[in-house]
């Protein structure tokens, strides 16, 4: 069965992965770059040039292998995208997903076909529902639970992440969306490793334990 993956998935060193105040100009809210600034400065994501060392090890690990993502509403769009009929997702006309991609959002609308091979789907289910969903999309290969924190939250509280990758990077957001409210215990599901990147920036590995 493929696995379902989180990756490159970043908070702040008080549990937050998206900012207070998220519009339309400030995608992750008061957060804005700075949780992402150890990625845009890999060569995963420049292309042509950046740092080759463990954060791009962790950031080239993204994509290969996943059939299909799944993100919340909160990801596809700020508050409010639900009243625009001509809003299509906040990465332009050729998304990085390259992928079906499911929006779990109570706010239903007709597919979108964007350029690269992503198409956005609207669902309004539950994360394991959802999960079915996409696997079928996938034809075999991976899932990707992209975000943002309450997404992945859920997935977590109902034991359905195979694998994930948390980066957590020195700031303090202080406000915001938090990870890990509610998800006690979760080291007790998960074998976690640690490797600490020069940038100042931790990657935490999760997999999920076997039965025996």
């Amino acid at each position: 069965m493929s696995l379902t993956r989180v990756h490159s998935f970043s908070i702040s060193l008080d549990g937050f992965g998206t900012g207070a105040g998220q519009s339309k100009d400030l995608h992750f809210g008061h957060a804005g770059d700075r949780l992402h600034q150890w990625m845009f400065a890999t060569q995963s994501w420049q292309q042509t040039s950046g740092s080759r060392g463990v954060d791009n090890v962790f950031a080239q690990e993204w994509g290969p292998g996943v059939g299909a993502e799944i993100m919340g509403a909160g990801k596809f769009g700020h508050p409010g995208w639900e009243d625009d009929p001509d809003w299509k997702g906040a990465w332009g006309p050729n998304p990085p997903f390259h992928t079906p991609t499911f929006i779990l959002t109570h706010h239903t609308r007709p597919s979108i076909e964007m350029e690269g091979g992503t198409t956005f789907h609207f669902l309004d289910t539950s994360p394991a529902e959802a999960l079915e969903i996409a696997r079928k999309a996938a034809d075999g290969k991976d899932v990707r639970i992209g975000g943002g924190p309450t997404v992945i939250r859920d997935f977590l509280a109902a034991g359905l992440i195979d694998h994930m990758n948390i980066v957590v990077v020195p700031i303090m957001l202080g406000r915001g969306v938090r990870l890990w409210d509610g998800l006690e215990g979760i080291e007790n599901t998960y074998d976690i490793e640690s490797v600490s990147s020069p940038t100042g920036v931790t990657h935490l590995t999760f997999t999920k334990r076997t039965s025996s």
